[in-house]
């Protein structure tokens, strides 16, 4: 009987052991519980995890263009979350109302227009490419192959109609009264010696419409949407350092106030960075030129 009782109490006494710091291998070490509980603090919290970053945007090139900085700002500790959209007024107002952080799709006329016109209050915080407009051939192969009474479309919206005029003037085929620029319309052509017929569209339906028109004046995006390249398929384009292009440079977005947020500043900088130089480069030959 005692010996049965020693035996018992031999058992107590090594559990208790155990239980009080032993350093058997399935025992935690002082260390081990300390970073548990630092784990368990951090996940409470939600230390640790990405920050995210909202942006608006048109899915070609822009969404493509931001899948790149994503990767890039992953690595920085963010997450970049990416709503397209494929009109030209969401954009601004769910920026402007505080849903989504920043948008991608416009340049800085078109901001301008939209700040007066709605009221808001959003501002450019990085320039990042543009979009060269191409002419593009339709009935007629060449420029120098175009006869009297051509037909020559171009976009029907002040801004890009103006740019197109300008594109037609740079290639001697009409001259703009002094002075017009960037608010030129058809109406501004002082000189149109082969009577061209100027046929205003919207954009989005310029490429569908080559077949019915000698030649087009094209828009960026949509050229790339129909499978068109700027540097391989234009007759014409416009030039890096043209008005044009400084001027309708696509620009990143936000609210005025958030200019400083660190989210913005690294959005920016990843926009602006070697890799998506390289990006847009390598993949649209020229279709999107960087403004960086």
């Amino acid at each position: 009987m005692k010996r049965t009782l020693t035996l018992i109490l031999a058992a107590v006494l090594a559990l208790s052991l155990a239980a009080c710091g032993g350093t058997g291998s399935g025992a935690p070490q002082a260390a081990d519980i300390s970073s548990a509980a630092a784990e368990s603090t951090a996940a409470e919290s939600g230390s640790g995890e990405l920050t995210p970053i909202t942006v608006a945007a048109s899915p070609t090139p822009h969404a493509e263009i931001l899948a790149v900085a994503k990767d890039l700002l992953a690595k920085e500790g963010y997450d970049l979350q990416v709503t397209e959209f494929v009109d030209y007024i969401q954009p601004n107002m769910v920026v402007e109302n505080g849903d989504i952080l920043c948008n991608y799709f416009q340049h800085q006329p078109y901001l301008d227009d939209f700040n007066a016109e709605k009221g808001t209050h959003l501002v450019s915080v990085a320039a990042v490419h543009y979009e060269p407009l191409g002419i593009y051939p339709g009935k007629t192969a060449t420029l120098d192959a175009l006869k009297d009474g051509a037909k020559i479309a171009v976009p029907n919206d002040t801004t890009n109609e103006s740019r197109a005029l300008l594109l037609l003037e740079s290639n001697g085929l009409i001259k703009l009264k002094e002075g017009a620029g960037l608010k030129a319309t058809k109406n501004d052509i002082a000189e149109n010696p082969k009577k061209f017929e100027i046929v205003e569209l919207e954009a989005a339906q310029l490429a569908r419409s080559l077949q019915d028109v000698d030649i087009a004046v094209i828009n960026g995006n949509y050229a790339i949407q129909a499978g068109l390249n700027v540097s391989k398929d234009a007759l014409a384009k416009e030039e890096k350092d043209s008005l044009a292009a400084t001027t309708y440079a696509n620009i990143l977005v936000v609210k005025q106030g958030n200019e400083t947020d660190p989210r913005v500043k690294a959005l920016s900088a990843a926009l602006q960075s070697a890799e998506v130089k390289k990006f847009i480069e390598d993949k649209y030959q020229g279709a999107v030129v960087p403004m960086f």
